[in-house]
């Protein structure tokens, strides 16, 4: 069993092949960050994997089922920490998955440069709001605004983490990717791989899921759109597998 405080809830992952603690007013994940466990380049057998601002816990919880490699959530929010810790307990899931409270500037000297072959990361997604905002509910403006890191933070993090040819992953609003290729390039994560996420087909792209390699050639492939909604207004059937199924590597 699980302890649950008052305001929390046990939700299901993947066709109910795990469980996550949520509340609603603290955290609860979003599809932009099932989009991007789906997305992220994994090793199967091995290697070594960090997910950056990982909030409760959820990326790493959908990795896991992808690899056999260890995983380190790093979440500066100490509710969210312990939110994402008794998720990965209940899945029984300690000896994969290791969630550490702290501040990602920090990461690389906390646990090490150059080891790792996978970063992805979900990051805020808003420039900074003035102290009103935050104090209405300050761990969604944490999660949604950048407080205590940058974009650029995370990309200049997510290089000094990763080996040579290791890949980054980010999911972030289309208004942004002139920002994240820029700062990609400024510290040696090459774009390798872009893909539109729209909301139905016809609309404006919503999201952007985006790979890079540390010190790659160039070479930019752009895949096929992601739609998520049909005209039924129901999930297509490309976002019901990676929501309900077993995600593929």
């Amino acid at each position: 069993m699980v302890e649950l405080y008052a305001d929390e809830r046990l939700d299901y992952l993947l066709n109910e092949e795990l469980r996550i603690i949520q509340s609603p007013s603290v955290f609860s994940f979003s599809l932009d960050a099932v989009l991007l466990a789906h997305f992220a380049y994994m090793p199967i057998q091995k290697g070594k994997i960090v997910d950056l601002c990982t909030g409760n816990g959820v990326i790493p919880l959908l990795l896991s089922r992808r690899t056999k490699g260890k995983i380190i959530g790093i979440e500066i929010q100490e509710r969210l920490c312990d939110m994402a810790r008794r998720s990965v307990a209940y899945n029984g899931l300690e000896g994969q998955i290791e969630i550490i409270h702290g501040d990602i500037k920090e990461a690389p000297q906390r646990i090490g440069y150059s080891q790792y072959d996978v970063v992805t990361c979900n990051p805020p997604y808003f420039p900074t709001v003035g102290r009103e905002e935050l104090s209405k509910n300050e761990h969604f403006a944490i999660a949604r605004h950048e407080i205590y890191c940058t974009l650029e933070d995370v990309v200049r993090v997510s290089s000094q983490l990763l080996k040579q040819g290791g890949k980054a992953a980010f999911v972030h609003r289309p208004g942004r990717l002139s920002d994240l290729v820029t700062f990609m390039r400024r510290y040696r994560l090459e774009p390798k791989r872009l893909r539109f996420v729209y909301p139905k087909a016809g609309k404006e792209a919503n999201m952007i899921l985006i790979e890079g390699m540390k010190d790659a050639n160039p070479d930019l492939k752009v895949l096929p759109p992601l739609i998520v909604y049909g005209e039924d207004d129901e999930y297509t059937e490309e976002t019901k597998r990676i929501l309900y199924g077993i995600i593929s590597s």
